[in-house]
């Protein structure tokens, strides 16, 4: 599943979702690159 997290205050990165931290922080997968950071919400349709 795809999930776009926010690093910092402008940074977004989509990735492949590894797992979810107990924090509430949410770990992608860019290739061969892991990134943390926090899931951006879905926007409802």
């Amino acid at each position: 599943m795809l999930k776009t997290i926010l690093i910092g205050t402008c940074v977004s990165i989509q990735g492949v979702v590894e797992r979810t931290l107990a924090n509430g922080l949410v770990v992608v997968r860019v290739g061969e690159k892991t990134y943390t950071g926090r899931a951006i919400p879905a926007r409802p349709s």
